[in-house]
């Protein structure tokens, strides 16, 4: 039997109808014509009037007003906030680091946004001598390391004079902005390429690549990356830079999942 047909072969109709017309909700339509509903989910109309009444029971879906169809209800937001609650992000960033350190080689890394630094929250580290010095708790100037970068990306410029407004930015190496305003031109570059890329920007002789990670609500929560030998980052290496970024950036899509992002 493939894992298809066990699939199937566990599966509750019942179950998959009333999960058929939640996401069909959730989309947006309102099912006030419950002939078009049943029609577009292939449900006999007596079940598809059960099954409304029973998430209506349930609190699943509620009623808009006289005649104006359902949407997502209370009891179903307050399943998802619980779901979310429990997926704590260093939890579920953990095995995505381990991963990622593992296929690249190098330390990875998971950190947080506060104020104008990088909190590091988690790392991995492979079985060499080369090997981050950083620690859970560790600080980093944000627009120095790739973690801040790739969040800072996401933030409108307006906000990110706010941030760096007053003293002057930290730098740590030539390769650093030194102003708010080649902060936010960095910024643009990295949304644009979709990751950070640091060769020597904050250390010299270190090189690393980070990827923003997105919560349920679409917000950057976080970042994570790995770091290694400059040379790894090289430009000689135009494969070796690809199978980093990548690896990068599918552990970020993969954790951003983890914790709820659906992306559009």
């Amino acid at each position: 039997m493939s894992d298809a047909q066990a699939k199937g072969s566990y599966s509750v109709p019942p179950v998959e109808r009333a999960l058929k017309l939640l996401r069909y909700i959730g989309d947006g339509k309102r099912a006030r014509n419950l002939s078009t509903v049943a029609r577009d989910l292939d449900i006999n109309r007596t079940t598809l009037i059960r099954l409304i009444h029973t998430l209506l029971d349930h609190r699943m879906i509620e009623e808009i007003g006289e005649d104006g169809g359902y949407r997502l209800g209370a009891g179903l937001v307050s399943l998802g906030a619980q779901a979310i609650q429990g997926r704590d992000i260093v939890r579920v960033c953990q095995p995505v680091l381990s991963d990622l350190c593992q296929s690249t080689g190098m330390s990875a890394h998971l950190g947080v946004l506060d104020g104008r630094d990088i909190i590091y929250l988690s790392r991995e580290t492979p079985n060499s001598h080369l090997v981050s010095n950083l620690r859970t708790g560790s600080r980093l100037p944000a627009h120095a390391s790739s973690i801040g970068r790739a969040i800072l990306a996401q933030m409108e410029d307006e906000h990110l004079r706010q941030i760096f407004a007053g003293e002057a930015p930290e730098r740590p190496t030539e390769k650093t902005p030194a102003t708010v305003e080649a902060i936010i031109k960095q910024a643009h570059a990295d949304k644009a390429a979709g990751y950070a890329w640091s060769q020597g920007n904050f250390e010299s002789g270190i090189g690393s690549c980070a990827a923003v990670l997105f919560d349920h609500t679409g917000q950057p929560v976080g970042g994570i990356n790995v770091s290694g030998p400059e040379s790894r980052f090289s430009d000689s290496d135009p494969d070796g830079s690809a199978a980093i970024r990548d690896a990068v950036v599918n552990a970020a899509r993969k954790a951003s999942g983890e914790l709820g992002h659906l992306p559009r």
